[in-house]
C-alpha cells in the first residue's frame, strides 16, 4: 500500500512540485526577500546651498535630484509622485519632507535622521501607521484572491459538469463565452473592493486623498489581469484540486514579492526584478499612491499603463487557451480497410 502510494504520488507531478520544488523555491526568495532593512533611500535636495548640502549627505541617501531655484512645493510634488523618497528644503531652517507612503523608507529616514538637527516632517502617514499602508494593498490581495482561485474553481467546475461542451456548440464567441464567465466574478469583485476599502476608512481611519476615478480605473484594470489568470489556470486544469494548486504557486510570489509586506527596495535585485513582473505590485503603488499621497493621473500613469499592457496579453492568452477548449473535437476517422494480401482466398 505505501509503494502504491509513492506511485500515484510520482505520477501527479504538480503534488510533488508543490513538495519538493515549492519549499526550495521559498526557501531562497525569503531568504533574499525577508528584510525590513532599508539600505537605500532616494533623496533630492532643493533650496540655495542645495549643492553643498547634497555633498555632505552619507548613506542610506542617496542624491537624486538638485535644484537650487526650487523650493517648497516642488519638493512636496515630488513626494506626492514618488520620484523621491525624501527631500531636504535647505534654508534658515533646513527641513527634511520624508514619504510617510513608504513606511519602512521612512522609518529609515527617520532614524538617521535623527542624528543630524535638521526638523524632520512626514507626510502622506504622520505616525507612521502600518494599517494606512497594509489596507490599500490588502485591497488588491482580495482582489487577487477572488479573480484568480475563485474564477478558476469556478470555471474548471463547469468542465467536469460538462457544461463548457454544451457552449462549444452554440454560436458564441470564445471572447463572449470568457466575459459571460468572468462578468459575475467581476461585478462581486468589484463590491467587496469598494466594502474593503470604506471599512479600511471606518475602522482605521485609512485616508482617502486622491481621485475616485483614477482608483476605480486601476482596480478595472486590475481585475482584468487576475481574472484572466484565474481562466488561464482552469484551462491547464483538470479538476478543482490541480486548479487550488496552481493558483496558490501564482498566488504566493505576489503575496510576498509585490511589496506588500516586504519592501521593494529592502530585496536583493534579482527578486526585486520578479516582483516587478507581478501585477499586485503595481496595483498597490497605484492605492497607495491613489488613498495616501492623492495622487494624480499624471503621477500615476504608469502602474496603470503597465496594468493596462498586462490586461491585453493576459486576456488574449486567455482566450486563445479557451478556444482550444471550446473547440468541437473531430471525430474519429473510420480506418480504412487493409489491402488483402496477394494468393488470398476471397
Amino acid at each position: 500500500m505505501i509503494f502504491k502510494e509513492f506511485l500515484e504520488l510520482r505520477r501527479d507531478r504538480r503534488t510533488m512540485a508543490m513538495l519538493i520544488v515549492l519549499p526550495l523555491l521559498l526557501l531562497v526568495v525569503f531568504g533574499y526577500a525577508a528584510s525590513f532593512n532599508v539600505s537605500t533611500l532616494t533623496t533630492d535636495v532643493v533650496g540655495p546651498g542645495a549643492t553643498q548640502a547634497a555633498s555632505a549627505l552619507r548613506a542610506p541617501f542617496a542624491v537624486g535630484r538638485v535644484e537650487e531655484t526650487a523650493g517648497d512645493a516642488w519638493a512636496r510634488d515630488r513626494l506626492r509622485a514618488d520620484k523621491a523618497d525624501v527631500v531636504i528644503v535647505t534654508g534658515q531652517t533646513p527641513v527634511a519632507l520624508v514619504d510617510g507612503s513608504n513606511l519602512f523608507g521612512a522609518q529609515a529616514a527617520k532614524a538617521a535622521l535623527g542624528r543630524t538637527q535638521m526638523r524632520v516632517e512626514v507626510l502622506y502617514n504622520p505616525d507612521l501607521k502600518t494599517s494606512w499602508v497594509m489596507v490599500p494593498a490588502l485591497v488588491g490581495l482580495i482582489l487577487t484572491f477572488i479573480g484568480t482561485i475563485v474564477t478558476a474553481i469556478g470555471l474548471v467546475r463547469e468542465r467536469q459538469a460538462g457544461t463548457l461542451e454544451q457552449l462549444a456548440v452554440m454560436p458564441f464567441r470564445p471572447a463572449d463565452v470568457i466575459i459571460g464567465k468572468i462578468v459575475p466574478y467581476y461585478v462581486l469583485a468589484a463590491l467587496d473592493m469598494v466594502i474593503v476599502t470604506v471599512l479600511g476608512r471606518v475602522l482605521f481611519g485609512v485616508p482617502f486623498n486622491g481621485n475616485v476615478g483614477v482608483f476605480a480605473l486601476g482596480a478595472a484594470l486590475f481585475l482584468f489581469v487576475v481574472l484572466g489568470v484565474g481562466v488561464l489556470i482552469s484551462t491547464v486544469s483538470q479538476n478543482q484540486g490541480q486548479a487550488i494548486q496552481l493558483a496558490l504557486m501564482i498566488m504566493m510570489p505576489q503575496i510576498l514579492l509585490s511589496g506588500m509586506i516586504f519592501p521593494l527596495d529592502a530585496m536583493a535585485p534579482g527578486v526585486r526584478w520578479i516582483g516587478y513582473l507581478l501585477p499586485l505590485t503595481y496595483f498597490t503603488k497605484l492605492s497607495q499612491g491613489v488613498m495616501l499621497r492623492g495622487g494624480d493621473l499624471a503621477s500615476l500613469w504608469l502602474p496603470l499603463v503597465v496594468l493596462a499592457g498586462m490586461a491585453v496579453v493576459v486576456f488574449t492568452a486567455a482566450v486563445t487557451r479557451f478556444r482550444r477548449d471550446l473547440a468541437p473535437s473531430r471525430p474519429a476517422e473510420p480506418a480504412s480497410p487493409r489491402p488483402a494480401p496477394a494468393g488470398s482466398a476471397s
